[in-house]
C-alpha cells in the first residue's frame, strides 16, 4: 500500500468524524425549551388565599376550555380534566389539580400529555408556561390582572424537586408542573 495515501485517508476520516459530531451536536439542541419558558413552567403555582385561589381556579378552567382540542370531562373544585390523549395524536390532554396546603394556600398542578410519536403540539413546557401566566393574570388577554405571582421566579428548582412540578417534554409525551 502506498504510504503517501495513509495520512490523507486518516485526515479525511478525522474530518468526517468531526463533521458528524458537529452535526449530531446541532441536532441535539433542536427541541430544547427556552430557559425563560422553563423557569415559568417550573415555578409552582400557589395561590395565597381563598379569593385568589377561586379566581385562579376559574382562570384555569377558562384556559383549559379554550386551549384543549379535547372536551373537558371533569370540572370540580379540585380537578379539571380533558378527554384524551387519543392514540397517535400530538394534541395535548390536560389534567389540572387544586391541592390545599396546610398554611391555607393551595397549589394548582398542571399536567399535559399527548400520544404522538413525533412529540406533542403545542410543546408541553410552553403550554405549562402559558397556562401559569394566564392563571396568575400575567399573560396578555387575562382579565383583571390583580393577582400577583405568589413566589418569585427565582424559586424555580429542578422540575422533579417540587410537588406537582415534574416533566418529560419535547419528544416525550407528558409534562407535569
Amino acid at each position: 500500500m502506498n504510504k503517501g495515501l495513509l495520512p490523507t485517508l486518516r485526515d479525511a476520516s478525522v474530518a468526517i468524524a468531526a463533521i458528524a459530531a458537529m452535526a449530531a451536536a446541532g441536532c441535539s439542541t433542536q427541541g430544547q425549551v427556552d430557559p425563560d419558558v422553563m423557569q415559568i413552567a417550573t415555578t409552582p403555582l400557589t395561590c395565597s388565599n381563598k379569593a385568589e385561589c377561586d379566581l385562579w381556579w376559574q382562570r384555569a378552567q377558562t384556559w383549559v376550555t379554550s386551549h384543549s382540542k379535547y372536551k373537558v370531562e371533569a370540572a370540580t373544585d379540585t380537578l379539571i380534566q380533558t378527554a384524551g390523549p387519543d392514540g397517535g395524536k400530538r394534541a395535548l390532554a390536560y389534567q389540572i389539580t387544586r391541592t390545599p396546603n396546610p398554611d391555607g394556600t393551595a397549589t394548582i398542578g398542571f399536567a399535559a400529555h399527548c400520544d404522538g410519536s413525533l412529540g406533542c403540539k403545542p410543546n408541553p413546557w410552553e403550554a405549562g408556561a402559558d397556562f401559569k401566566q394566564y392563571v396568575r393574570g400575567t399573560a396578555a388577554g387575562t382579565q383583571g390582572n390583580d393577582a400577583k405571582p405568589s413566589q418569585p421566579a427565582s424559586a424555580a428548582l429542578h422540575p422533579e424537586a417540587q410537588q406537582g412540578q415534574s416533566a418529560t417534554p419535547s419528544a416525550g409525551a407528558a409534562a407535569s408542573q
